[in-house]
């Protein structure tokens, strides 16, 4: 191999041992570092993924595990996933296999509103858009109502 691709290669095992990083955020933060050597970057990329050292699915079940632990509803993080290149059909199974997602709903909404379910119209609809805001479905919302 030569130097630039260790350089490269070297780079990005920096960068995988701070977090887990999609292929995608990879190929793009190395592209900033090193903008003529998208050739090379494929195959550190390549190397990485068949090494299992850069793994989207991996990547993506931390990524829903924290995001949900942080109160997100699967909505936004299916939004952030697509946003962050990860293959579809990777975080819909992960996603699909959390359960729960009523009780983060409840979670998130008690941390943010102190006061219970308010039966002012307006401040309920606030309170609403707030869990959609945060990803969360309609059946979650509701639930959080009920």
């Amino acid at each position: 191999m030569t130097e630039e691709f260790n350089i490269i290669y070297n780079k990005a095992l920096d960068l995988l041992s701070r977090r887990e990083h999609s292929k995608e955020e990879i190929n793009q933060k190395l592209l900033i570092r090193f903008p003529s050597e998208s050739v090379n970057i494929k195959l550190v990329i390549k190397k990485l993924s068949k090494n299992n050292i850069l793994n989207d699915e991996r990547f993506a079940e931390i990524y829903v595990l924290s995001r949900k632990r942080k109160g997100f509803g699967s909505k936004r993080i299916a939004f952030e996933l697509s946003n962050k290149g990860v293959n579809e059909s990777i975080y819909s199974k992960i996603i699909s296999n959390e359960s729960n997602w009523e009780e983060v709903a409840k979670k998130a909404f008690n941390k943010k509103f102190k006061t219970q379910k308010d039966a002012d119209f307006r401040l309920q609809l606030k309170q609403k858009a707030f869990l959609q805001n945060r990803g969360f479905t309609f059946k979650e919302i509701e639930s959080v109502f009920n």
